[in-house]
């Protein structure tokens, strides 16, 4: 076994001893809910979009709810989310399009996803990874941060680290791990006060010289 594939395997086996069944920890109601939970988290903490959007699905469940309800009255109530003016018009205006273009239902193919306001290459993974059985791997922060420190990418942008993370784990496995590694670096290998000897995998890389 050479050094690259002894080392995906004890990631692997790690990750599927902590998480054997990974689940997404985005609040949403249906499709449509699921892609404004994830626009919400662009630049903003998942707990905190979490709380928001309880109340907000209560209030808009469908494109047609979010156009009656106004972009104001949208910006008011994630107005404690980044970015929230800018979200609060993307949310109005894609929902004006799944109307007239898409009879309100959110298209399952990433270009369309991506030709939507708001919607980038990583949302639209994302969107994809919970809905459908594409091959994606979405790569946020969290999976962007793990990948350097087990150097399996250089760390320079997540464009790069997208591409290192899908020719070094198998296509089969890229759902399940995206939810994976993002609970472990959550619990594990945080990016503020990480404690290297609390990371795992981080220590068992470095028992097998791995690192």
């Amino acid at each position: 076994m050479n050094f690259f594939s002894k080392k995906i395997r004890i990631i692997e086996k790690i990750l599927n001893f902590l998480y054997p069944n990974p689940i997404s920890t985005l609040y949403y109601i249906n499709e449509y809910t699921l892609l404004i939970s994830i626009i919400l988290t662009a630049k903003s903490k998942e707990k905190k979009v979490n709380e928001i959007t309880k109340f907000l699905f209560n209030k808009i469940n469908s494109p047609m709810d979010t156009i009656r309800l106004s972009i104001e009255n949208i910006k008011n109530i994630i107005k404690n989310i980044g970015l929230h003016n800018k979200k609060s018009k993307n949310i109005y205006d894609l929902s004006v399009i799944l109307l007239k273009k898409y009879n309100g239902i959110v298209p399952k193919n990433i270009s369309e996803l991506k030709s939507l306001p708001g919607v980038g290459h990583k949302t639209a993974s994302v969107f994809l990874s919970h809905v459908s059985d594409e091959f994606v791997f979405p790569v946020d922060t969290h999976i962007h941060r793990m990948m350097f420190r087990w150097r399996l990418s250089n760390g320079k942008n997540v464009k790069q680290t997208e591409i290192d993370a899908k020719c070094v784990f198998q296509k089969e496995n890229w759902r399940k791990l995206h939810f994976q590694i993002i609970a472990y670096a959550r619990e594990y290998s945080p990016s503020q006060k990480w404690d290297s000897k609390k990371d795992i995998i981080y220590q068992e890389l470095l028992k097998n010289n791995l690192i």
